[in-house]
Order: C-alpha cells, then sequence, then structure tokens
C-alpha cells in the first residue's frame, strides 16, 4: 500500500524539475527598446534567428521603442522570469539613463538580470572637409586657438555621440558647442552642408562618407584600430591616452531568473556570436561581437555608470 502510493507522490515533485529541464519549450520574446529598421533592431534579429536555431524555438522580436529605451524595458521588469521574455539592454538603458533622467523607474541592479552582453560599436570623429586640420592633435591645437568656433552634432542630448565629444572636451580642455539632431541622418547632412564642423557618429554610418572623402575622419574611439578602417588612428593613440567610447548591449532579463536558465542563455548566446553567420552580419551593420559573463556584463554596466555619470555632469546634459 505504502509503495502504491510512494510511486505517484514521487512522480509528482519530479514533474516541476522535468518541465524546468526542458527550458526552452515554447517561443521566447525578445524586446527591443527601439523602433524597427534601427541598428539594435537589425542586430537583435540576427542574433535571435541564430539562437532559434540552436535553441529549437522561435524567438520573437517585440519593438518597444520610446523614453530614451525605458518603456521596452519597464515591460521586461514585469515580465515573469522564466526565460520567456527577454529584453535588449544597452550603455542607454543600464548606464546612462542614470545621470541623464530624473526619474529612472527601474534599477539595473534590483529589477534586471544582466545575462549577456553581445557587441560594441565604436564611433569615428570626423570634421568637414573645410575644417583645417587632419589629425586630432590639430584639432585641439585649433579648438584652443579658437574656442567656440567649433560646432558639434549628435543625434540628440545624452547618446554616445554627444557625451563622446563631451568626454573629448573635458580631457583635452577645448571648448566646441553641441548642437543636438533627432537623427544621427539630419546630423550629418548638416556637417555634409558645412553648418556643421565636427560629429563623433557610429563608424558604419560615418565610414562610407569618410572612405568616399566627403568627410574627414581623424580617429576611432575604439580602445584599438578598426579592422575596417586600419588607416584612422585611434583617438587614444592620437594624444589623448585612455579615450574610449564604445555603444555596447547584450541580452538581459527580468530580476530572479533561475541560475541555471541564465547559464544556459549566456552559454547560447555566446555559441551564437560565435558563429560566422552572426559575426559576418554584425561586421557588415558596423558592429563586433563582444560576448561576456553575466558577472562580466554587470561590471561593465557598473563601470560605464560611473564614467558617464561624471561626464553628464561635467556637460550639465539632461533628458527631458
Amino acid at each position: 500500500m505504502f509503495r502504491r502510493f510512494l510511486l505517484p507522490a514521487l512522480l509528482a515533485a519530479m514533474l516541476p524539475l522535468a518541465a524546468h529541464a526542458a527550458y526552452p519549450d515554447k517561443p521566447i520574446r525578445l524586446i527591443v527598446p527601439s523602433a524597427p529598421g534601427g541598428a539594435p533592431d537589425a542586430l537583435m534579429r540576427t542574433l535571435g534567428t541564430q539562437l532559434s536555431q540552436q535553441m529549437g524555438v522561435p524567438i520573437v522580436i517585440d519593438n518597444k521603442p520610446g523614453g530614451s529605451y525605458v518603456i521596452g524595458t519597464m515591460e521586461l521588469v514585469k515580465a515573469a522570469p522564466d526565460g520567456y521574455t527577454l529584453a535588449y539592454g544597452n550603455v542607454v538603458s543600464l548606464a546612462t539613463n542614470r545621470s541623464l533622467l530624473a526619474n529612472v523607474p527601474y534599477d539595473v541592479e534590483k529589477d534586471l538580470t544582466l545575462v549577456a552582453n553581445a557587441l560594441r560599436v565604436s564611433n569615428l570623429m570626423i570634421v568637414n572637409n573645410s575644417v583645417p586640420v587632419k589629425t586630432v592633435p590639430e584639432l585641439i591645437q585649433y579648438a584652443k586657438k579658437n574656442p567656440g568656433k567649433l560646432a558639434f552634432a549628435s543625434d540628440g542630448n545624452g547618446t554616445t555621440a554627444h557625451l563622446g565629444v563631451e568626454l573629448f572636451k573635458a580631457t583635452t580642455g577645448v571648448h566646441m558647442l553641441h548642437v543636438p539632431y533627432k537623427a544621427a541622418t539630419s546630423a550629418l547632412n548638416d556637417l555634409l552642408g558645412g553648418g556643421i564642423q565636427l560629429m563623433m557618429v557610429n563608424a558604419p554610418v560615418a565610414g562610407p562618407h569618410a572612405q568616399a572623402g566627403r568627410v574627414r575622419a581623424l580617429g576611432i574611439s575604439s580602445p584599438r584600430r578598426s579592422p575596417t578602417y586600419p588607416d584612422v588612428p585611434t583617438i587614444a593613440e592620437s594624444g589623448v591616452p585612455g579615450f574610449e567610447v564604445t555603444a555596447w548591449g547584450g541580452i538581459i532579463a527580468p530580476a530572479n531568473m533561475p541560475k541555471d536558465v541564465v547559464a544556459k542563455l549566456n552559454a547560447e548566446i555566446r555559441t551564437a556570436l560565435a558563429s560566422p553567420a552572426v559575426r559576418e552580419r554584425f561586421r557588415a551593420l558596423g558592429a563586433e561581437t563582444d560576448p561576456s559573463t553575466p558577472e562580466e556584463f554587470l561590471e561593465l554596466s557598473r563601470r560605464e555608470t560611473i564614467k558617464w555619470a561624471k561626464i553628464v555632469k561635467f556637460s550639465g546634459a539632461k533628458i527631458d
């Protein structure tokens, strides 16, 4: 009699474990907190396609733009921590928002699980061809001799295009006027026309214009030269030691995720990022794959939060 009841009880107790071990067994929703068609959307669709092939379930992209990534991130915060709702988190949502926004409705360390970083994108510092400088040291010298004469454009307050130049200003002691635009393309058009003299913009956006000679590339913001633009020196090697500005991003999840699910997702993401298809597509989009452990991703967020908080304070930048 005892055995008759013991076996069903053991089986019942094992069912949740078996179901948990089967992860994933249904579609995974991947929230992208920006509009369709942009770089984050294209990058996450590439990663999602590879993850779907590896994991055997659909990865459904759900674009939730608005609020400096806050709308999409908050949707993730409210989701069940079961591994079936993930999101794209980047330097904006995981670092600069904490300094730029008066009220961020989520706490990165309490409300989120950082699963894995996935990518990095560097910026090119470019100038209109009429600006009489060809190198970063010449730019610094010219700007110091002509304070306030140079205007730099960005695709909005708080972006790496904006804060990157603010970091450059703080490091070198030069003064330049910031002119924010709503889109990088609009800013670039004014730079090409001569209304603006300088930009620090994502390499995939600026690179074709620099290669065609329509603008002059002075330096790249990465710590190492780009294989795509090997003749463009880093800003760090051009007389601004330690200078680095990269846009980065990866996969995040709600707080209190099961550790084994986080470990599985991290392993799958790292495998996907190592695949030739993903690496080549990322490179075509101007990004480098940059896999990490959850711990390394969290440390990146902490380090970048401190770094950009100082620059935000220096510049006085705010997002309403």
